[in-house]
């Protein structure tokens, strides 16, 4: 693993009302040659909104838009938008969020949405329908599998302390939910854990980073390995971390010591993990699929 050298990729813009305190907990797609970014950002109002920015190699940002490209607009959501996760699905980039309404005893829900692929890469920010696929329910890091399983589509959520996961025939209604991974006593992360971004496939079956949190409520990155044709099966868990707060920018901040993914994208053979650093700027760690593997 290496740190990319021009971390943080993303810091917050003192001018950008909405992104000038914290930048952090991005995801990412790979689409037409390039690598699109959405991040969370706060500004001074304490509301989380989504940026976007992009980059030809995956690390230096090429585009950075100056304004908002969603923002809350329903009940549930109307203190934030927080740590979005992308998925492409016949032809569309379906969208987890979580919305955020602070004054009410379920303050934390999944949401979803979905743009056309066309409308996401001409940066045509035409939404669809927003919904709550578990209402009422205190949830939330929901990442959905890039392709059906068994004809259906499958999600894992946090329902906490563990990852779980839920099935659907049309991302409405979903049911099966058990959980699939649970803290370890005694290890990096046993206090909680959850999603990072959605599985990626590889020859082995699904690799899946997810993050931990332990009693010290340091949070740091694990990896883990899903059969390909059973969600509900991890085949291996890393018995140590894979990422953890190290440098200055990871320990201090907002928050500190935290390293927090919401996703990553494979590049040929390498893996680019997108991950929040003390909930204040963007950073990005590579690593070699097969040395995680190994």
């Amino acid at each position: 693993m290496r740190r990319f050298a021009g971390n943080p990729i993303l810091k917050p813009v003192a001018n950008h009302a909405w992104e000038s305190q914290m930048v952090f907990n991005a995801t990412a797609v790979y689409l037409n040659n390039q690598v699109y970014i959405l991040y969370r950002a706060i500004g001074e109002d304490g509301i989380s909104r989504l940026g976007f920015a992009s980059s030809s190699d995956g690390c230096h940002i090429d585009e950075r838009l100056p304004k908002p490209i969603f923002v809350p607009e329903k009940p549930a959501e109307q203190d934030g938008c927080e740590d979005p996760r992308l998925t492409t699905l016949q032809g569309k980039c379906v969208m987890t969020y979580t919305a955020l309404r602070s004054r009410i005893r379920c303050a934390f829900q999944i949401a979803l949405t979905s743009i056309s692929v066309e409308d996401f890469i001409r940066k045509r920010w035409n939404w669809g329908e927003r919904w709550l696929p578990f209402p009422g329910i205190r949830n939330k890091d929901g990442v959905i599998f890039p392709t059906k399983i068994k004809g259906r589509y499958v999600m894992y959520h946090r329902i906490e302390p563990d990852i779980c996961v839920a099935f659907s025939e049309d991302l409405r209604s979903w049911n099966g939910i058990k959980a699939v991974m649970e803290p370890r006593y005694g290890k990096w992360d046993c206090m909680k854990i959850g999603a990072a971004g959605p599985p990626i496939e590889i020859d082995e079956g699904w690799l899946f980073i997810y993050h931990g949190v332990d009693f010290e409520r340091v949070y740091r990155l694990g990896a883990a390995i899903i059969d390909r044709d059973d969600p509900t099966r991890v085949i291996y868990r890393s018995e140590e971390p894979i990422l953890e707060p190290l440098e200055d920018h990871e320990r201090f901040g907002k928050v500190p010591n935290v390293v927090f993914s919401c996703g990553s994208i494979l590049l040929d053979d390498e893996l680019i993990v997108y991950y929040g650093a003390a909930d204040t700027v963007l950073c990005a760690a590579i690593y070699d699929v097969g040395e995680i593997i190994n």
